[in-house]
């Protein structure tokens, strides 16, 4: 499971309760910002700055906090700025390789692209033919993103949630749109709304909220126009920028408020 030169494999299958699958997700981490080639720094989260999730971002946490991780990515970025195609042609033998471990186990393949990026990887075509959803209609592909209007409806092994943040009151309007695009909206909260807040209040914005912490895999999600709850972890939880959202008080909460951490 080690011999991947791009995509990170777990060895722990997700068994889902109800039917009983199996799932499998491999994770392509890059550095998401400040990427210098040739003299030229790249971003690979267009939106980064106008959500302010900068301070929050998780490519610090868990092994990515060992200085090795980060010197790791960071090349993986700079080869995909450099020579976007020779990095296709890896990333489709990692991809294929991972497609041949999980088919002969009875696993079905899942792949985020976006580990810790936001890249448009719909856009990209190797050798100006397919993309890499189309190269492998038989692996599930699904990621966060922070860009609202992304056109991927049209392709069936994608799924996007989209990411929100309150710290720009114009980037938060942008929740309409996201989720008319047909995609659920991630929201980070300081405390665990599900536990926190009543079952019959479980909304956010007059959108149903779900529980998004009880597994990674969004494509088993309700399908658009849901809220999925997602609860505060590592330096997150310290953000003050807006990123990162107190749970909604309501004083019907059964005298909850000690709970919630609401200024």
């Amino acid at each position: 499971m080690s011999n991947y030169k791009l995509l990170g494999v777990g060895t722990n299958a997700k068994t889902i309760k109800g039917d009983g699958s199996e799932y499998l997700t491999a994770i392509l981490y890059m550095t998401p910002y400040k990427i210098m080639v040739d003299g030229k720094s790249f971003n690979s989260c267009a939106m980064a700055k106008q959500a302010s999730c900068i301070d929050a971002c998780l490519y610090t946490a868990g092994r990515g906090a060992f200085n090795n991780v980060q010197t790791a990515r960071q090349r993986k970025a700079e080869w995909f700025y450099k020579d976007k195609q020779g990095f296709l042609a890896q990333l489709i033998v990692d991809i294929s390789k991972f497609e041949k471990y999980c088919n002969k186990r009875g696993i079905q393949p899942c792949v985020r692209l976006n580990g810790t990026t936001d890249i448009r990887w719909e856009l990209l075509r190797y050798m100006g033919d397919k993309n890499v959803f189309e190269i492998f209609p038989n692996v599930q592909f699904y990621d966060y993103t922070k860009i609202a209007n992304r056109k991927c409806k049209d392709i069936p092994n994608y799924h996007l949630t989209w990411s929100y943040s309150n710290a720009n009151p114009e980037y938060a309007k942008l929740l309409d749109k996201a989720l008319e695009q047909g995609m659920n909206a991630a929201v980070v909260f300081r405390s665990n709304f599900i536990k926190v807040v009543p079952k019959c209040w479980h909304k956010f914005k007059g959108y149903p909220v779900i529980d998004g912490d009880s597994d990674d895999l969004r494509f088993l999600d309700p399908k658009g126009g849901h809220i999925v709850a997602l609860y505060a972890k590592g330096k997150a939880k310290k953000d003050q920028s807006g990123f990162v959202v107190d749970v909604p008080y309501d004083e019907r909460f059964d005298g909850r408020h000690s709970e919630l951490n609401i200024k």
